[in-house]
């Protein structure tokens, strides 16, 4: 399985990431570049639900900024702190340069899955629902493709995942204080159950509450260490760059160590091209696909460029990334080197408790829109809240070796499935943001309606000109 995992992720999944990122990078004109300030304005009005809420009452919309909140939420977990550390550890400074990098041409990957996400979106019962399961069937016309999708994404993330976030908390929380991973385990259990049963309304309007509460801290303590430590802050990042490209310190059988764990971590960390935010894209409600696709580029900016950042600064202010630590470990005891103090290992438990429960709980809502597609039945899904529960409790208690190898494969499966959906759907991203861009230029608040692409007006049903009782949106 570690073979197969390695060629997967290291090698294939890697490549056509790069590949994608770059293509839809071209073809959209640096979407993620050149749009950066219309995304920021999307952001700071998107708190509040559109105006068109396209059939679904107004009480069960998801706004824009609920949506990002949720993609987030997933984003950023385990990842950004352990996962970090281990890139550097492997990898040395220089990873770091390229999780920036290919966070900077992921952001297009990430605009035409999530715009793609609004474009396909379908109502369900209290809001709406989409993703790739979703526009590979009505985009592609390929429903056993699609299938296969909602299988691996419900296996990868609702499962595999969530047993490597809860197993983190778990040992974070026995290290720092003591707690039987037992304790732990049966705390989230019972905490996650709880959420997961008031449906996606419940986890957007935690996620909206928690997500900027976590990563707001999380900056001002990087801001901290880098006050304290303000005259290593150019060392800093000149050691950075120049360790990406010092190839002569690679030599010896570990020859683009930095270059792959940096783009690897940056990859599966912001999640761009992998096919898991279009499932909280889709849920929002605005006037136009675009808007919240260059919303949830801003994700990719802020999982890799902030909090990620965050953490190779407080590891690299250390200087104990060459000391034979790794993971978690490491970066307590950097934020105990930085601060001075034994409280490191106290407050990346607390960490890791927000940034992994949250991540936790948007993992279980991917898994439930891809069985509501599958299969309507509500038996289903309440099966499906028990199990990701009682694995939530397993992960808290049992090692995680065969669990990383499961998930690697699965993730990878997953993630060519979608690069694959998207490369062929890119074309509707590129007419739609071409008709923002027109509607930008002629003053207007963009709105797109299914007639701006007739030969899928009956496949985006949710973008009709017209309500069903004939008034106009």
């Amino acid at each position: 399985m570690a073979f197969v995992s390695e060629i997967l992720t290291d090698y294939i999944l890697v490549g056509v990431l790069i590949v994608a990122a770059v293509y839809f990078t071209i073809r959209t004109g640096g979407v993620q570049f050149r749009m950066i300030g219309e995304m920021f304005r999307l952001l700071l009005h998107s708190g509040k639900r559109d105006e068109n809420s396209h059939g679904v009452p107004a009480s069960d919309t998801v706004s824009s900024f609920q949506a990002f909140s949720l993609s987030i939420a997933s984003r950023v977990g385990t990842g950004n702190m352990a996962g970090v550390a281990t890139a550097i550890a492997l990898g040395g400074p220089g990873s770091v340069f390229w999780m920036w990098m290919i966070a900077l041409l992921g952001g297009a990957s990430a605009f035409v899955e999530s715009t793609l996400a609004q474009l396909f979106k379908v109502r369900g019962e209290k809001s709406f629902m989409g993703g790739p399961a979703y526009y590979i069937q009505k985009g592609l016309g390929n429903r056993p493709w699609a299938i296969c999708f909602a299988v691996l994404i419900t296996m990868t993330f609702g499962f595999a995942f969530n047993t490597v976030q809860a197993n983190t908390i778990a040992s974070a929380f026995n290290e720092s204080f003591g707690v039987s991973q037992v304790v732990t385990g049966v705390v989230l259990m019972v905490a996650t159950f709880i959420i997961i049963s008031g449906g996606v309304q419940r986890v957007s309007r935690f996620s909206e509450v928690v997500v900027p509460v976590m990563a707001i801290a999380y900056l001002l303590l990087a801001a901290v260490i880098l006050v304290i430590n303000y005259d290593r802050v150019g060392h800093i990042f000149a050691m950075i760059v120049e360790d990406a490209f010092n190839f002569d310190s690679a030599m010896g059988g570990t020859v683009g160590m930095g270059v792959i764990m940096g783009v690897k971590r940056g990859l599966f960390s912001n999640e761009a091209g992998e096919g898991s935010t279009p499932n909280a894209a889709a849920t929002a409600t605005v006037s136009h696909p675009v808007k919240q696709g260059l919303i949830q580029t801003l994700g990719v900016y802020t999982d890799t460029l902030l909090v990620c950042s965050c953490t190779a600064f407080i590891i690299l202010c250390s200087g104990l990334f060459n000391e034979g630590h790794d993971g978690i470990i490491l970066t307590q005891k950097s934020i105990d080197a930085d601060l001075g103090t034994n409280y490191g290992s106290v407050f990346v438990s607390i960490a890791i408790l927000f940034f992994a429960f949250t991540s936790i709980i948007a993992n279980y809502y991917y898994g439930e829109t891809n069985l509501l597609f599958i299969r309507r039945s509500k038996l289903m899904i309440t099966v499906y809240r028990l199990l990701v529960s009682g694995i939530v409790l397993l992960g808290s208690v049992t090692t995680l070796t065969f669990v990383w190898g499961f998930a690697d494969i699965t993730m990878a499966l997953m993630t060519l499935c979608n690069l694959a959906a998207i490369l062929l759907l890119g074309k509707y991203a590129f007419i739609l943001l071409r008709d923002y861009r027109r509607q930008l230029r002629e003053g207007k608040n963009p709105v797109y309606t299914s007639d701006t692409i007739p030969q899928i007006s009956d496949q985006t049903e949710c973008w009709k000109p017209e309500h069903e009782d004939g008034s106009r949106r």
